[in-house]
C-alpha cells in the first residue's frame, strides 16, 4: 500500500519546525507498504506541490501531521484551520485516498477538529503504535476500528470514538528516523534539527497542554540512542548547524539529563544545541554539564515575578529558583531566555510590575 505522509506545518515564525513525529512515525511503519514524507513548509504553491505528489506517488491512505492549531509568531493570535480546511478541500477534490489526521494539534482537541475538519479517521496521542495497528485493520477491509484505543472514525455519517487508554510506547524498541527523507531546506537555510530524549510529563501548570499530548508519565530513552540519533543527522546532514532538544523539560529528571550531557562528551559532541530548562532540578553541575557538552542556550518557562501567580499558574516553583538558575546559567555562559505570561486570571498590575522588575534584575539573554 502507498502511504504519504503530509506535514501540514507552514509556519515559519519563529523557526520552521523540522517534522521530527512524522518521521517517527514512518520509520515504525511496516516496510510491506511503500511511504513518502511531503512537507508543506517550503512549498509557495502548497496546492500545486500536492496535485504534482498525488500524480507522481498515488497514495491509498494520506495521514496528516498537525502540529499546531494557533501561529506561533508573536505577531497576533490566530488559527491554522482555513489552511487546513484547504489542504483537506484539495485533497478530497483530487484523490480518493481516505484521510487520518493526528499529531500533537490534534491530540489537543481531536473531537472537535474531527467534526470540524471532517477526515475519515483520526488517532490521538502516540501514533507509532497505533498507526500500525489501525493499518492492520484498515487493510482487511473490515472498517471494525473498535478495538483501537483514542481512535475516531466516520460511520454512516456519524463521528465514532474509541476512547479506551493506549498503553505507552516503549521508547526503546522504536525505530530510528530516516532523516534523509525530510525536505534539504530544514538544513541547508535553517540548519535547526528536533530531537526527543523523553516523553511524558508530570508537571501540572495549569495551562499547558504536554500532558494531554505525551501523558503524565515520563519515559526515557537511552543517552545511547539519543546521542545515536544525533550522530545520525550530523552523518546524514553536515549542513547541521544547530539542535533543539524539545522534550517538555529537558532537566526532569535531572539524572537523566545529566547522562545525556555526559553521553555527549563521551562522544566529542560539537553542533550547538538548545534545550527547554525547569528552575527545578537545576543546580550548579547540571549547568556545567551543559555548558560542557555543548548547550549553548535554554528556554525557561519563568512565567512570572509574583509568588502568587506562580502559585496560581501551579509551578511548583519560586521567584528564587528562577533566580539562583539565571545565576547560574549566566555564570556557566549558557545563554537564558526566560519566558513570561501577563494577564492570567486573577493577575493584578503589582503582580505585572513584580514580574517586569524580576526582569530587570536577572538581565538574561533574553525575556519574551
Amino acid at each position: 500500500m502507498n502511504i504519504a505522509f503530509l506535514s501540514l506545518n507552514q509556519e515559519k515564525l519563529p523557526d520552521p519546525v523540522f517534522p521530527l513525529g512524522l518521521l517517527y512515525l514512518m520509520a515504525n511503519t511496516p516496510k510491506s507498504h511503500e511511504v513518502q514524507l511531503w512537507d508543506l513548509c517550503f512549498e509557495e504553491r502548497p496546492l500545486d506541490y500536492l496535485t504534482e505528489r498525488l500524480g507522481l506517488f498515488k497514495p491509498d491512505l494520506i495521514a496528516l501531521g498537525m502540529r499546531n492549531i494557533q501561529s506561533a509568531d508573536y505577531s497576533g493570535v490566530g488559527h491554522n484551520l482555513a489552511q487546513y480546511e484547504k489542504v483537506i478541500a484539495h485533497l478530497r477534490a483530487a484523490t480518493r485516498a481516505p484521510l487520518i489526521l493526528g499529531g500533537s494539534g490534534f491530540s489537543v482537541m481531536p473531537e472537535k477538529l474531527m467534526r470540524h475538519l471532517k477526515p475519515d479517521f483520526g488517532i490521538s496521542g502516540e501514533g507509532e503504535v497505533a498507526f500500525t495497528q489501525f493499518l492492520a485493520q484498515f487493510e482487511t477491509g473490515a472498517a471494525d476500528y473498535s478495538g483501537l484505543a483514542s481512535f475516531y472514525w466516520f460511520e454512516g455519517g456519524e463521528l465514532k470514538t474509541q476512547l479506551r487508554a493506549s498503553s505507552f510506547t516503549d521508547l526503546e524498541v522504536l525505530k530510528l528516523p530516516d532523516f534523509s527523507l525530510a525536505d534539504p531546506r530544514y538544513f541547508s537555510q535553517v540548519g535547526t534539527v528536533n530531537v526527543q530524549t523523553k516523553r511524558g510529563c508530570p508537571l501540572k501548570c495549569t495551562y499547558c497542554t504536554y500532558p494531554t499530548i505525551e501523558g503524565a508519565a515520563k519515559r526515557m530513552r537511552s543517552p545511547q540512542k539519543v546521542v545515536d540519533e544525533m550522530m545520525a543527522i550530523r552523518a546524514q546532514h553536515p549542513a547541521t548547524k544547530h539542535l533543539f532538544i524539545v522534550d517538555s523539560v529537558f532537566n526532569l529528571p535531572k539524572v537523566h539529563a545529566k547522562e545525556v550531557c555526559r553521553e555527549l562528551i563521551k562522544r566529542g559532541w560539537d553542533i550547538p544545541w538548545t534545550c527547554y530548562i525547569n528552575p527545578l532540578g537545576f543546580d550548579l553541575d547540571t549547568a556545567q554539564l551543559l555548558k560542557s557538552a555543548g548547550c549553548v542556550g535554554i528556554e525557561i518557562g519563568s512565567d512570572s515575578g509574583s509568588e502568587r501567580v506562580l502559585s496560581g499558574l501551579k509551578k511548583g516553583f519560586k521567584v528564587k529558583q528562577i533566580r539562583d538558575l539565571a545565576a547560574l546559567a549566566q555564570a556557566a555562559g549558557i545563554k537564558d531566555c526566560h519566558s513570561f505570561i501577563l494577564g492570567t486570571p486573577g493577575e493584578t498590575l503589582a503582580d505585572v510590575e513584580e514580574s517586569l522588575g524580576l526582569i530587570d534584575e536577572l538581565k538574561p539573554f533574553c525575556a519574551i
